[in-house]
């Protein structure tokens, strides 16, 4: 999406919220989680799905802990998270069912998003219950990984969620408006394509309950970019605007806006990054319809296509398609290893689970994580 005409279509979006917005102070703030969850509320009755990455969970529980101030030690953080996180998963639990959703709590380390087979568990999670109607509250593992106040709170996370997800729009609830020219409040930046430029009107301060400045903000949006992703920037809720997030998917000026540069670039740095990825660990052999069906009409791979399978390979790994004449047509990520699928040969999608025992997908490889050969850009 290279305009704000265009975020009325939205039809997935990742929201963050940090815990300046939830919990300033250190203590969480009722209004602003029930306003956020009214919001979600709201997008959710227009047939958005959202997926909520929230912080607060350490400004939520350190004064439980008896500390004054906000921690700094890792140890004490990570106690503060393990105390905070079901104080404030149970808010949005408790808020989202006055609206009769339901809540999901996902905690996340760094490792899920790297290791590829984990990446694929994770993202199958979150699309189902997505796919069920359920609001995801996604939030970094803090009591047992340090990766958060490494990072810069969830900025990060909710950017590699947003593409994790194939999200439409990362919108990301701060402290401020939004990007401002040289600083100045009163001089708001409503659009930015250029997050390069923007950096020199920002600095690395954070609030004394968050742990990311506006700079891991704009780290996130270029995440966000990367993945085909744009983003908007904006004030959580308040009393002169208690629902930002219905503004933004109206399509309202408000906040700053960070469009793609266009969608072919976008979409090419996604299929870029599979084309291009480590060599290839295996190679998945498929009959002539299947064939066709991937180069002309954009399908999936099923089971059912596929007719051999060369090399060992996990879950997750980037595999090449070749046609039936051995000619490689496509790469892509496999759902399943190779083990898997040599048992699920010819097989079809109905039938994964009594072979396998379980099932993740439907098909071996997903249409949005296939790249065909001709269309790998250099």
């Amino acid at each position: 999406m290279t305009n704000r005409s265009q975020l009325p279509s939205v039809q997935r979006v990742v929201v963050k919220v940090g815990s300046a917005v939830v919990a300033p102070g250190g203590e969480l703030d009722e209004t602003a989680i029930a306003r956020l969850a009214d919001d979600i509320a709201t997008a959710r009755a227009r047939g958005v799905s959202v997926v909520l990455v929230s912080s607060g969970a350490v400004a939520a529980g350190f004064r439980a802990l008896g500390m004054a101030i906000m921690p700094r030690a890792i140890r004490d953080k990570q106690a503060a998270a393990a105390v905070g996180q079901p104080a404030l998963i149970r808010r949005y639990t408790d808020r989202l069912g006055a609206h009769n959703i339901t809540a999901a709590q996902v905690l996340l380390t760094g490792d899920v998003l790297d290791h590829r087979s984990r990446f694929l568990n994770a993202r199958h999670t979150l699309t189902t219950l997505l796919e069920r109607g359920v609001v995801p509250v996604v939030n970094e593992n803090d009591s047992v990984t340090h990766d958060e106040i490494k990072l810069g709170d969830n900025d990060r996370l909710s950017a590699l969620v947003a593409g994790l997800v194939g999200a439409d729009l990362l919108v990301i609830l701060s402290s401020v408006d939004g990007l401002y020219e040289a600083g100045d409040p009163s001089r708001p930046v409503r659009e930015c394509a250029d997050t390069h430029a923007a950096r020199a009107h920002v600095t690395g301060e954070a609030s004394s309950t968050g742990t990311g400045g506006f700079a891991t903000k704009l780290d996130a949006v270029d995440i966000a970019r990367a993945h085909a992703v744009p983003a908007v920037i904006a004030r959580g809720p308040t009393d002169a605007r208690p629902s930002p997030l219905a503004a933004i998917l109206a399509g309202d000026a408000i906040g700053t806006h960070f469009p793609l540069p266009e969608a072919d670039a976008a979409r090419s740095a996604r299929k870029n990054w599979i084309a291009h990825s480590t060599a290839a660990r295996g190679t998945i052999h498929v009959d002539a319809g299947a064939a066709r069906a991937l180069t002309e009409r954009g399908a999936s791979l099923l089971p059912k296509g596929i007719t051999a399978i060369d090399g060992a390979f996990d879950a997750g790994a980037v595999v090449q398609i070749a046609d039936d004449t051995g000619t490689p047509i496509a790469r892509g990520l496999t759902n399943y290893s190779s083990a898997d699928l040599t048992k699920l040969i010819g097989a079809r999608s109905d039938e994964i689970e009594a072979t396998l025992g379980y099932t993740y997908a439907d098909e071996a490889v997903h249409r949005d994580d296939m790249v065909l050969i001709a269309q790998r850009v250099d």
